[in-house]
């Protein structure tokens, strides 16, 4: 049977902190990284470069500690070193299922990772390698939605993927409301002026900006990447043009 061509080349894989703990309170739930590294390599495996940047949120809030009255730069300095926790997790689980991966820091830490360099980056795609970005864009008061914004813009990828519990944007809460409806399709302008809590804003205004396609899907379905990257829609898209 003939495989179905690639609708994406290069994908850049959007994780919050949150989705690496499972049913786990705090942490990295060794189960759920196994599969999430397996959807990776299972990614790479029909040709796509794929990065990733993953969130901190299961091990450190900046922004929440900065409302309790620590310092926001702090704070927020704290968080990235939590993504980069998360990313050597990740990178751990993908090598011990046969993959390559390298981990790329916003934040300086030779002794640990690479520092990120956007042509390296971009090599050690062509070259086969999964990419983790870490530490967010080495700079407080931006999220990692934003950093997985930027990152995407600066590789030159084809397509990002928002990770996430839910199969798509919704029009409000569809797990407080049964009657909630999901957008197959969205503009960038759309999902800002109505507030639909896809990304922040300055993420979605970089991919809006750049002509950087957005999927928003549920990373919990299986095969969901393999998917998508063949054209299937599982998921909300999120375009700079209405699509007929």
């Amino acid at each position: 049977m003939q495989a179905k061509p690639l609708h994406y080349r290069r994908v850049l894989l959007k994780l919050s902190g949150e989705a690496l703990m499972g049913d786990f309170d705090y942490g990295i739930d060794p189960a759920v990284i196994k599969r999430l590294a397996e959807d990776v390599i299972a990614l790479r495996a029909l040709g796509v470069e794929v990065a990733l940047v993953i969130g901190g949120g299961n091990i450190f809030r900046g922004a929440g500690l900065a409302e309790g009255g620590m310092d926001r730069v702090t704070g927020d300095h704290m968080g990235m070193l939590a993504t980069v926790m998360n990313a050597l997790a990740m990178q751990d689980a993908i090598e011990r299922l046969g993959g390559q991966c390298r981990v790329m820091s916003g934040l300086s830490m030779h002794q640990v990772c690479e520092d990120y360099i956007r042509r390296r980056a971009v090599r050690h795609l062509e070259k086969g390698r999964i990419v983790i970005f870490a530490a967010g864009t080495g700079n407080p008061f931006f999220t990692t939605d934003t950093a997985g914004s930027l990152r995407a813009v600066e590789i030159g990828a084809d397509l990002l993927v928002k990770a996430t519990k839910v199969d798509g944007v919704y029009d409000s809460d569809p797990r407080k409301n049964p009657e909630a409806r999901r957008y197959d399709h969205l503009t960038f302008d759309e999902a800002i002026n109505s507030q639909l809590g896809v990304m922040d804003a300055t993420a979605l205004v970089l991919c809006r900006d750049n002509n950087l396609p957005l999927m928003v899907a549920d990373i919990n379905v299986p095969g969901l990447l393999t998917r998508l990257v063949a054209g299937e829609r599982v998921g909300t898209l999120v375009t700079r043009e209405n699509q007929a």
